[in-house]
Protein backbone atom coordinates (compact mmCIF):
# COMPACT_ATOMS: atom_id res chain seq x y z
CA UNK A 1 0.00 0.00 0.00
CA UNK A 2 1.23 3.57 -0.99
CA UNK A 3 2.15 5.54 1.82
CA UNK A 4 -0.04 8.30 -0.12
CA UNK A 5 -3.29 6.17 0.14
CA UNK A 6 -5.19 8.09 2.64
CA UNK A 7 -8.37 5.25 2.49
CA UNK A 8 -9.13 1.80 3.22
CA UNK A 9 -11.54 -0.87 2.97
CA UNK A 10 -13.40 -2.62 5.86
CA UNK A 11 -16.57 -4.12 6.44
CA UNK A 12 -19.87 -2.88 8.18
CA UNK A 13 -21.12 -5.71 9.34
CA UNK A 14 -20.18 -9.34 9.55
CA UNK A 15 -21.07 -11.40 6.89
CA UNK A 16 -23.84 -13.95 6.89
CA UNK A 17 -22.80 -17.87 6.94
CA UNK A 18 -21.82 -19.23 3.72
CA UNK A 19 -21.26 -22.91 2.56
CA UNK A 20 -19.26 -24.85 0.10
CA UNK A 21 -19.24 -28.36 -0.39
CA UNK A 22 -16.20 -30.04 -2.13
CA UNK A 23 -16.61 -34.32 -2.81
CA UNK A 24 -18.21 -34.26 0.90
CA UNK A 25 -16.11 -31.62 3.06
CA UNK A 26 -18.13 -28.85 3.74
CA UNK A 27 -16.59 -25.18 4.16
CA UNK A 28 -18.62 -22.77 6.11
CA UNK A 29 -17.66 -19.23 5.75
CA UNK A 30 -17.83 -16.29 7.96
CA UNK A 31 -16.06 -12.59 7.67
CA UNK A 32 -15.84 -10.76 10.51
CA UNK A 33 -14.75 -6.52 11.17
CA UNK A 34 -11.90 -7.06 13.94
CA UNK A 35 -9.64 -4.09 15.12
CA UNK A 36 -7.69 -5.65 17.00
CA UNK A 37 -6.67 -9.31 18.39
CA UNK A 38 -9.21 -10.01 21.17
CA UNK A 39 -11.69 -9.07 18.61
CA UNK A 40 -10.20 -12.11 17.05
CA UNK A 41 -10.03 -14.64 19.52
CA UNK A 42 -13.53 -13.86 20.46
CA UNK A 43 -14.82 -14.82 17.26
CA UNK A 44 -12.93 -17.56 16.74
CA UNK A 45 -14.30 -18.82 20.35
CA UNK A 46 -17.41 -18.49 19.01
CA UNK A 47 -17.57 -20.66 15.52
CA UNK A 48 -15.88 -23.18 17.84
CA UNK A 49 -18.68 -23.43 20.31
CA UNK A 50 -21.18 -22.98 17.41
CA UNK A 51 -19.40 -25.91 14.92
CA UNK A 52 -17.84 -27.95 17.92
CA UNK A 53 -17.81 -31.44 15.71
CA UNK A 54 -15.59 -29.55 12.91
CA UNK A 55 -12.12 -30.38 12.21
CA UNK A 56 -10.57 -27.63 11.31
CA UNK A 57 -11.12 -23.53 11.93
CA UNK A 58 -8.40 -22.36 9.32
CA UNK A 59 -8.36 -17.96 8.94
CA UNK A 60 -6.95 -15.35 7.85
CA UNK A 61 -6.64 -11.34 9.02
CA UNK A 62 -5.69 -7.71 8.16
CA UNK A 63 -5.22 -5.41 10.48
CA UNK A 64 -4.53 -1.55 10.77
CA UNK A 65 -5.89 1.44 8.53
CA UNK A 66 -2.35 1.14 6.24
CA UNK A 67 -2.69 -2.61 6.31
CA UNK A 68 0.18 -3.20 8.48
CA UNK A 69 -0.70 -6.35 10.10
CA UNK A 70 -1.74 -9.92 8.77
CA UNK A 71 -1.81 -13.40 9.63
CA UNK A 72 -3.03 -16.27 8.25
CA UNK A 73 -3.42 -20.09 10.21
CA UNK A 74 -3.90 -23.36 8.76
CA UNK A 75 -5.59 -25.07 11.86
CA UNK A 76 -4.06 -28.64 11.05
CA UNK A 77 -4.37 -28.42 7.41
CA UNK A 78 -0.99 -29.17 4.81
CA UNK A 79 1.55 -25.40 5.12
CA UNK A 80 -0.19 -22.73 3.25
CA UNK A 81 -3.23 -24.56 1.59
CA UNK A 82 -5.67 -23.13 4.04
CA UNK A 83 -4.88 -19.60 5.64
CA UNK A 84 -2.96 -18.31 2.97
CA UNK A 85 -5.51 -19.16 0.11
CA UNK A 86 -8.20 -17.10 2.54
CA UNK A 87 -5.67 -14.19 2.72
CA UNK A 88 -5.23 -13.85 -1.23
CA UNK A 89 -8.68 -12.90 -0.91
CA UNK A 90 -8.68 -10.80 1.93
CA UNK A 91 -5.77 -8.85 -0.66
CA UNK A 92 -7.80 -9.39 -3.83
CA UNK A 93 -10.96 -7.52 -2.35
CA UNK A 94 -8.20 -4.38 -0.62
CA UNK A 95 -9.81 -5.18 3.02
CA UNK A 96 -8.16 -4.55 6.42
CA UNK A 97 -9.40 -4.89 9.82
CA UNK A 98 -10.86 -7.93 8.47
CA UNK A 99 -10.94 -11.57 9.70
CA UNK A 100 -12.28 -14.57 7.29
CA UNK A 101 -13.00 -18.02 8.85
CA UNK A 102 -13.30 -21.34 7.04
CA UNK A 103 -14.86 -24.13 9.22
CA UNK A 104 -14.12 -27.46 7.41
CA UNK A 105 -16.43 -30.42 8.50
CA UNK A 106 -14.19 -33.22 6.61
CA UNK A 107 -15.94 -35.27 4.10
CA UNK A 108 -13.98 -38.41 4.45
CA UNK A 109 -12.37 -38.13 0.53
CA UNK A 110 -9.09 -36.46 0.86
CA UNK A 111 -8.98 -33.32 -1.68
CA UNK A 112 -4.94 -32.61 -1.88
CA UNK A 113 -2.74 -29.81 -1.34
CA UNK A 114 -4.33 -28.25 -4.61
CA UNK A 115 -7.68 -29.28 -3.73
CA UNK A 116 -7.69 -27.89 -0.22
CA UNK A 117 -6.06 -24.19 -1.74
CA UNK A 118 -8.84 -24.07 -4.19
CA UNK A 119 -11.54 -25.13 -1.88
CA UNK A 120 -10.53 -22.31 0.63
CA UNK A 121 -10.03 -19.75 -1.70
CA UNK A 122 -13.72 -20.52 -2.73
CA UNK A 123 -14.91 -20.69 0.57
CA UNK A 124 -13.33 -17.24 1.46
CA UNK A 125 -14.11 -15.44 -2.05
CA UNK A 126 -17.61 -16.70 -1.83
CA UNK A 127 -18.14 -15.05 1.94
CA UNK A 128 -16.72 -12.10 0.68
CA UNK A 129 -18.50 -11.49 -2.02
CA UNK A 130 -21.89 -11.20 0.14
CA UNK A 131 -20.22 -9.27 2.84
CA UNK A 132 -20.98 -5.47 3.12
CA UNK A 133 -17.93 -3.25 2.45
CA UNK A 134 -16.77 -0.19 2.79
CA UNK A 135 -14.18 2.52 1.97
CA UNK A 136 -13.01 4.48 4.90
CA UNK A 137 -10.68 7.43 4.99
CA UNK A 138 -7.58 7.26 6.97
CA UNK A 139 -8.30 10.53 9.40
CA UNK A 140 -5.25 12.37 11.69
CA UNK A 141 -6.07 13.74 14.72
CA UNK A 142 -4.60 17.25 15.99
CA UNK A 143 -5.19 18.88 19.02
CA UNK A 144 -5.96 22.72 19.15
CA UNK A 145 -4.67 25.43 21.97
CA UNK A 146 -6.02 29.19 22.38
CA UNK A 147 -7.80 31.60 24.39
CA UNK A 148 -11.00 32.56 24.38
CA UNK A 149 -10.25 36.08 21.79
CA UNK A 150 -9.25 33.37 19.63
CA UNK A 151 -12.48 31.06 19.45
CA UNK A 152 -14.33 32.62 16.57
CA UNK A 153 -11.20 32.62 14.05
CA UNK A 154 -10.28 29.01 15.22
CA UNK A 155 -13.54 28.30 14.16
CA UNK A 156 -14.03 30.18 10.88
CA UNK A 157 -11.10 27.87 9.88
CA UNK A 158 -12.62 24.70 11.02
CA UNK A 159 -15.40 25.94 9.22
CA UNK A 160 -13.92 26.63 5.87
CA UNK A 161 -11.62 23.32 6.00
CA UNK A 162 -14.50 21.48 6.24
CA UNK A 163 -12.39 19.66 9.38
CA UNK A 164 -14.56 17.41 11.83
CA UNK A 165 -14.32 18.72 15.67
CA UNK A 166 -13.83 15.81 17.60
CA UNK A 167 -14.09 17.13 20.73
CA UNK A 168 -13.87 20.44 23.23
CA UNK A 169 -13.02 21.74 26.28
CA UNK A 170 -13.53 25.13 27.13
CA UNK A 171 -13.18 25.18 31.05
CA UNK A 172 -9.98 27.43 31.81
CA UNK A 173 -8.82 27.71 27.85
CA UNK A 174 -9.99 26.53 25.07
CA UNK A 175 -8.88 22.92 23.80
CA UNK A 176 -10.39 21.49 20.50
CA UNK A 177 -9.11 17.86 19.05
CA UNK A 178 -9.92 18.03 15.43
CA UNK A 179 -9.88 14.95 12.80
CA UNK A 180 -8.81 15.65 8.89
CA UNK A 181 -8.02 13.00 5.85
CA UNK A 182 -4.56 12.03 6.13
CA UNK A 183 -4.07 13.88 2.45
CA UNK A 184 -5.05 17.28 4.24
CA UNK A 185 -3.12 17.11 7.17
CA UNK A 186 0.23 19.21 6.52
CA UNK A 187 -1.66 21.81 5.04
CA UNK A 188 -4.69 21.66 8.17
CA UNK A 189 -1.24 21.37 10.41
CA UNK A 190 0.23 24.46 8.81
CA UNK A 191 -2.72 26.94 9.06
CA UNK A 192 -3.71 26.47 12.21
CA UNK A 193 0.36 26.56 13.16
CA UNK A 194 0.76 29.90 11.47
CA UNK A 195 -2.44 31.65 13.40
CA UNK A 196 -1.22 34.47 16.01
CA UNK A 197 -1.95 32.90 19.56
CA UNK A 198 -2.84 29.26 18.63
CA UNK A 199 -1.05 26.03 19.37
CA UNK A 200 -1.37 23.10 17.67
CA UNK A 201 -0.03 19.64 18.30
CA UNK A 202 -0.51 15.80 16.58
CA UNK A 203 -2.40 13.10 18.76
Amino acid sequence: MENTKDTYYTLTTASEQTLHKDRGSKFYGYAFPVTNQQDIKECIDKLKKQHHTARHFCYAWQLGEMYQKYRANDDGEPNNSAGMPIYGQLQAFKLTNTLVVSVRYFGGTKLGVGGLIQAYKTSAKLTLEIAAIQEKTINVSFLLLFEYPEMSLVMRNIKDQKVKLINQNLEHNCKLTISVRKKDADKVFTLFEDLYKVAIKKL
